[in-house]
This record gives structure tokens, C-alpha cells and sequence, in this order.
């Protein structure tokens, strides 16, 4: 690519932050993610962008499905929990607010929306997995949703 520093340039790009789950050993695992999209009205379908090297996309590839819960803007703690940047924090769900979805995994707790899927296929992609769900679940909560702008977390209003 030459001279351009694509992290930079990526950085410019704002996107929703949503903490994704999958169960594990008994548990939960859970990342933040903020490539968290829309693919398809028709079949119902979505997209997280997951890094290859996280417990939490091992997680959801052997269990074959997630949730996701799209962070409400004072939820920023939560945000950089599941990053794995809160100093001195288990990254599991002991401690996190929530409730289970209808498939038994977990939702955060006052976020502002929830989504829970069934992986539909699997794309190893440079650094990261694109998993592809399609949604058995989904609801919206209230509130304003917290949003990842120039490596920082912003409110919209």
C-alpha cells in the first residue's frame, strides 16, 4: 500500500460497538467488536468481523452460534472489558449485567439493541474470521448507542 497508514485511515470510519458471545467450558466468552452489520433483510443476516486469535471466535465457531449486544453509550466499561483494556478485570460474564437470550446465551443488560444468530458460514480473512449468522432473535432496547470513532468511544448526542 505504500506510504498510507491504512490503521489511520481506518480509523475515520465509525461503527457501532457490540459486545459479541459464544459459550465456552461451561460458560461464556465474549470481544468487543465494531464491524457488527447488517448483510441481508431477506434472509435475515449479519456480520461481525471477528481476530483469529481470540478465545471468543474459537468460541463461536465450535458452538456454531453468538449473540450480540450493541452497547448503549454509557456502557463504555463494558466496551473496553470484552476489548480486554479494563485493568484488573476477568474477561468473563460473572460480574456483566445480563440476561439470557431465548437460545440461552448472553445479552447485555440495557443495551441498546440484541441480536442472537446461528453461524451460516465462516471466511478466514487476514487477521480476522467474518462470521456470517443468521438471526433466530433480535430485539431493540432503548437509549443511544455508544460508537467507535478515531480509536475512541463517542456518544452521538
Amino acid at each position: 500500500m505504500g506510504s498510507i497508514d491504512l490503521r489511520e485511515v481506518l480509523a475515520a470510519l465509525p461503527g457501532g460497538v457490540v459486545v459479541v458471545a459464544a459459550p465456552a467450558d461451561g460458560g461464556f466468552r465474549g470481544l468487543t467488536a465494531t464491524s457488527f452489520v447488517s448483510v441481508s433483510l431477506e434472509p435475515p443476516l449479519v456480520l461481525v468481523c471477528l481476530d483469529a486469535l481470540s478465545a471468543t471466535t474459537e468460541a463461536v465457531k465450535a458452538a456454531n452460534r453468538f449473540t450480540g449486544s450493541l452497547l448503549e453509550r454509557k456502557q463504555e466499561f463494558l466496551a473496553e472489558r470484552f476489548a480486554g483494556r479494563a485493568p484488573l478485570v476477568v474477561a468473563d460474564w460473572r460480574e456483566v449485567p445480563h440476561r439470557l437470550s431465548p437460545g440461552g446465551l448472553p445479552f447485555v443488560e440495557g443495551a441498546v439493541a440484541w441480536f442472537e444468530c446461528q453461524v451460516e458460514q465462516l471466511h478466514d480473512a487476514g487477521d480476522h474470521v467474518i462470521a456470517v449468522g443468521s438471526l433466530t432473535h433480535a430485539e431493540r432496547g432503548g437509549g443511544e448507542p455508544l460508537v467507535h470513532w478515531d480509536r475512541s468511544f463517542w456518544r452521538l448526542t
